[in-house]
């Protein structure tokens, strides 16, 4: 690959056809195609693979309540919280 230069390639994936129409609305509303926007998500996803996730403060004191805490996948849980407040 030659410096400064994009390699792009396709991909293929199955996703549920309301949820693929509510991304559309949404990369629509942001001006960006659906593509560019699971890119962005992706790159966004694979940055922070090496980080460590901030936990708030409150969360922190919530989550000692709950049992077996150390189940609590707080990953899974950001994603899913973006997905549902960005992908409507």
């Amino acid at each position: 690959m030659q410096e400064g230069k994009l390699m792009n390639t396709k991909l293929t994936l199955n996703i549920d056809k309301n949820i693929i129409n509510k991304a559309k609305t949404y990369a629509s509303t942001q001006h960006i195609s659906l593509s560019r926007l699971v890119e962005e998500y992706l790159k966004s996803l694979s940055s922070r693979s090496n980080e460590s996730i901030h936990i708030g403060p409150i969360t922190k004191e919530l989550s000692k309540i709950v049992k077996n805490r150390t189940k609590i996948n707080y990953k899974n849980i950001i994603e899913d919280y973006l997905i549902s407040k960005h992908v409507k």
